[in-house]
């Protein structure tokens, strides 16, 4: 099942997806895709609906984030070995864990805006994982059970934000707009074996990152059980797992940075696709 919200920034109606790829309107049947939708209870019940039942959507609408609700974005930073190796930085022996702020969070096809002084604006194509159940302290083997799906990430960077002004990794990852989540929240049943998905990005239509989740070094349910020992998830928080090599500062001799006018396209099998336009700061 694939779960969605469509319309203007602030007045999304819930959808979902049908077999051919239409939009379909949920708007009647709930008013929202939030945490009792994505609960165990409610994604059961939105399992009987058949998407063709439902209001056929017409044109090409916005998409925005795929639920509400979402009180924490966790990010994991190093979790591909060789995106580690790209970069210079040492396999880690556990996840390393910072933070997006809640306001970097946007529609998947929304402009990314250019922060004020930015001189290394980076892209990284991820995995996300959204929370159904709210959990503590669990262990791996139980991961699976307070998972509501997946989602794709453009884990957008700065950088100098990140790198160069005293190592600050949430200063570099939270800016406004740098968390386009969706086009869809993709239940578990749906997606399979979230740990072997192929996964791109390209940048003006030249291909960047080339990789699969198979290659992670901490899978999603570790990563899961992880942060619930230092943390109490919510339902609708999300966790975005890290990118595999090919982002913009590994890239040799040079490395290559976003400018206003360039299109950042990216997608994750089974969970679709994003597309940004890097926009100059206003």
């Amino acid at each position: 099942m694939k779960l969605l919200r469509y319309g203007p920034s602030g007045k999304e109606k819930p959808g979902m997806l049908d077999q051919a790829g239409n939009i379909r309107d949920l708007s009647k049947v709930i008013k929202e895709i939030g945490w009792a939708e994505i609960s165990p209870t409610g994604l059961k019940k939105l399992a009987k609906i058949k998407p063709e039942s439902l209001p056929l959507v017409k044109g090409n609408p916005r998409l925005g984030v795929p639920y509400t609700g979402i009180s924490k974005f966790v990010a994991v930073g190093l979790n591909y070995s060789d995106h580690a190796k790209e970069t210079g930085m040492p396999i880690p022996a556990e996840p390393i864990l910072f933070n997006k702020w809640t306001t970097s969070i946007c529609g998947p096809n929304d402009d990314t805006i250019v922060p004020k002084g930015s001189t290394m604006l980076d892209w990284e194509i991820e995995i996300a994982i959204v929370i159904g159940t709210k959990c503590k302290e669990i262990k791996e083997a139980d991961a699976g059970k307070y998972i509501a799906g997946y989602c794709v990430v453009n884990d957008v960077s700065e950088r100098h934000f990140q790198l160069q002004r005293g190592s600050q990794w949430d200063r570099g990852k939270g800016c406004d707009t740098f968390g386009p989540i969706g086009p869809y929240l993709v239940t578990q049943d749906e997606v399979g074996d979230e740990q072997n998905l192929d996964m791109w990005l390209k940048v003006n239509g030249q291909m960047m990152q080339a990789g699969n989740t198979k290659t992670m070094i901490f899978s999603c349910k570790n990563i899961v059980a992880y942060c619930s020992q230092y943390m109490t998830l919510n339902p609708g928080d999300i966790i975005t797992t890290g990118t595999p090599p090919g982002v913009g500062i590994g890239k040799k001799p040079n490395p290559i940075f976003l400018k206003a006018g360039d299109v950042v396209e990216c997608g994750i099998e089974k969970l679709g696709n994003q597309r940004q336009l890097i926009r100059a700061h206003p």
